[in-house]
C-alpha cells in the first residue's frame, strides 16, 4: 500500500472565524463548501499551494484540539507576511526546534495546531 495523499479532517465552530483565520490571515484559498441544507453544518476544503485541509462544522468527524505537522520552505517569508496582516488573536514567532529545523506553531480559534516545519539540513 502507499498513500498518495493525506488530508488532515480539522474540527470547526464558526464559519466566520474559520474564514477570518484560515482565507484572511493564513492565505488558504476556499476549493470548496458542502451544506446538506441551508441550516446544516458546513464541511469545506481549503488549500494553500498543495497544502489541504478539510474543516467541519459536523460534530461526529472529528474533536477539536488537534496538531497538523507540515513540513514546507520558505517559511520566514510566510512568517513575515502573517505579522504584516496585524491579526489580533495570533501572534507566532519562529524558534528552532531540539531537531534543528525551524518551527512556527500557530492556534486556530477551535484550538487545532498548525506546526509549519522547515527543514535544516
Amino acid at each position: 500500500m502507499e498513500a498518495s495523499e493525506i488530508i488532515p479532517v480539522l474540527r470547526i465552530f464558526d464559519y466566520n472565524k474559520t474564514i477570518e483565520f484560515y482565507v484572511d490571515w493564513l492565505g488558504f484559498k476556499i476549493d470548496w463548501e458542502h451544506r446538506f441544507h441551508d441550516d446544516s453544518p458546513i464541511y469545506l476544503q481549503v488549500s494553500y499551494g498543495n497544502m489541504v485541509l478539510h474543516l467541519t462544522e459536523h460534530h461526529g468527524d472529528c474533536s477539536p484540539g488537534a496538531k497538523v505537522f507540515i513540513n514546507c520552505s520558505g517559511l520566514k517569508e510566510f512568517h513575515k507576511g502573517l505579522k504584516k496582516k496585524n491579526y489580533k488573536y495570533n501572534n507566532p514567532g519562529i524558534s528552532k526546534a531540539p531537531w534543528k529545523d525551524l518551527c512556527m506553531e500557530v492556534t486556530d480559534p477551535f484550538h487545532n495546531i498548525l506546526v509549519f516545519n522547515e527543514k535544516r539540513y
